[in-house]
């Protein structure tokens, strides 16, 4: 076992893929959503094998058509198709090391390539954006340097005060300018805002059990090979939990922009706010 698996965070092998691709003369495929795939693959709780998760339909299907467009913002140059791209990258990897046979390497390729398409679609759907892909969107869409942390920052600032109508016309005219397909004539009310506090609270949920679930996963394996307790894991659960919250928030910035999730939960709730069970519960009519 490598001790980098130890930690809470997958420590993906995109660079291994890349250069096996690289060697086996194929087109390149973008190391960023290669890498958003890999960690989200590991942390969707499928088997893994040295250091590899094993590829079959459900997995596919989970992870472009339910998971994906929780998580990732591309830049405007970037390509949405790539993700797709990676999890075919990562098929033809598999049956190369002997892992899939033929006939299921055809059967997920048609698998990746067209849910693939789909994800794309459902990255550009105004309906099913969570809090840190919005706000990445917004900045994309206003020219934010989002490479630099106090441009970021400051931005956010401003947001905070065009206060909520201000902010919710500028959710608005993301569809306006062709940056989001809107599928629902009601647009920004309440109601949308609700939606996009409880799939942002679930999305960074599943991600902080899935971090929790590698590590318990890891220190398995690391009983079976004898070995002491990484000090990681030597706290008491609640120190664990912290930790994965902690890893979830750097995951959802890398796969949208650097820092902003944990600048929207530790500086600005204000402009992602997540319901609490009261409010859910007077939106259900209960």
């Amino acid at each position: 076992m490598n001790d980098e698996d130890l930690r809470i965070a997958p420590r993906t092998r995109a660079a291994d893929l890349l250069a096996w691709s690289d060697g086996q003369g194929r087109p390149p495929v973008a190391e960023e959503p290669l890498r958003a795939v890999l960690a989200l693959l590991e942390l969707g709780g499928g088997r893994m094998h040295d250091g590899w998760p094993e590829l079959t339909s459900t997995a596919v299907e989970h992870l472009l058509y339910e998971r994906l467009h929780l998580y990732v913002q591309p830049a405007p140059e970037e390509d949405p198709l790539a993700y797709g791209a990676a999890v075919l990258l990562l098929v033809d990897h598999q049956r190369a090391a002997r892992r899939l046979n033929a006939k299921r390497q055809e059967r997920l390729h048609a698998e990746a390539e067209w849910q693939g398409e789909v994800a794309a679609g459902l990255l550009r759907r105004a309906d099913l954006v969570t809090w840190p892909r919005l706000h990445a969107l917004l900045m994309h869409a206003h020219g934010v340097d989002v490479a630099d942390g106090g441009a970021v920052r400051d931005w956010l600032a401003a947001l905070v005060e065009l206060g909520e109508e201000g902010r919710s016309a500028a959710y608005e005219a993301l569809a306006e300018a062709g940056w989001l397909d809107e599928q629902d004539e009601r647009g920004w009310g309440p109601a949308r805002v609700l939606s996009v506090g409880m799939a942002t609270d679930g999305a960074r949920r599943l991600l902080e059990h899935g971090l929790m679930r590698r590590s318990y996963r890891n220190l398995e394996e690391l009983t079976a090979l004898g070995r002491p307790m990484p000090e990681e894991l030597t706290g008491d659960f609640e120190e664990l939990e912290e930790a994965a919250a902690q890893a979830a928030l750097d995951l959802l910035g890398e796969w949208t922009v650097p820092g902003l999730a944990r600048l929207l939960v530790e500086e600005f709730p204000e402009l992602a706010p997540e319901p609490g069970a009261e409010e859910i519960d007077a939106y259900l009519g209960r």
